[in-house]
């Protein structure tokens, strides 16, 4: 089965990748937006080897970029950072009311329904920390589109379209695995899909409104997988 993919609009430690540039989708006097690589903290982690990150290597050429949101070290994908305090804090608004279109892309395993929902409440796994769990009692609300877009039978893996509702530490991985359907690459939570693989997940696009002028703002970063 292959489906046609639809519009959009709508912690294991291992070396940081190597520094080759950023990879700069787009910029402006306002904010730049990049395409972070598997395996790069967003921001400084904690200990002397946990200091490379994308807000380190952007600000590196652009010292007053800030971080307005993150992705887990091994998603890959677009990843929005303003110039300055003022710009953060507008742009941030827009995160908080949820007023920013993200869609991901992740590869599974199994063949899910063609398409649902996931509202499961998250919460931390303290005694596991990082680790993120469901949890009726103490877990915030959390939600998930997603819809196929692909299956491979030979393998049995199957390539979704995401769209996070909330934004929950490790929701996207946590809700799938919930469901019977582990991203291929967790070794975090899963371990599927074999030692040593990339986690097949990547935040594809982004749509919101310029912080300075408000005009409409769309981005998008075909997988790399």
């Amino acid at each position: 089965m292959s489906l046609a993919r639809t519009p959009t609009l709508a912690a294991l430690t291992c070396p940081a990748p190597r520094d080759d540039g950023l990879a700069i989708v787009y910029f402006d006097a306002s904010l730049l937006v990049v395409n972070k690589p598997t395996g790069l903290l967003s921001v400084p982690g904690r200990g002397e080897d946990k200091q490379d990150c994308l807000a380190g290597r952007v600000q590196a050429e652009y010292p007053e970029a800030l971080i307005v949101h993150r992705l887990d070290m091994a998603t890959s994908g677009l990843l929005v950072l303003a110039r300055g305090k003022t710009m953060e804090r507008r742009l941030g608004t827009q995160f908080a009311n949820r007023q920013v279109d993200k869609r991901y892309v992740a590869v599974v395993k199994g063949l899910p329904p063609l398409a649902g929902e996931i509202d499961l409440p998250l919460a931390a796994d303290w005694p596991n920390r990082p680790r993120q769990k469901v949890d009726p009692l103490a877990g915030k609300p959390s939600r998930t589109r997603y819809q196929v877009l692909s299956h491979d039978p030979l393998t049995n893996t199957t390539r979704l379209a995401l769209w996070p509702d909330t934004g929950r530490t490790h929701q996207l991985r946590v809700h799938l695995l919930a469901i019977g359907h582990p991203i291929i690459g967790d070794e975090l939570y899963a371990q599927a899909g074999g030692a040593g693989q990339r986690l097949l997940l990547h935040a594809e696009s982004l749509a919101f409104a310029h912080p300075e002028t408000a005009r409409p703002l769309a981005f998008c970063c075909p997988p790399p997988f």
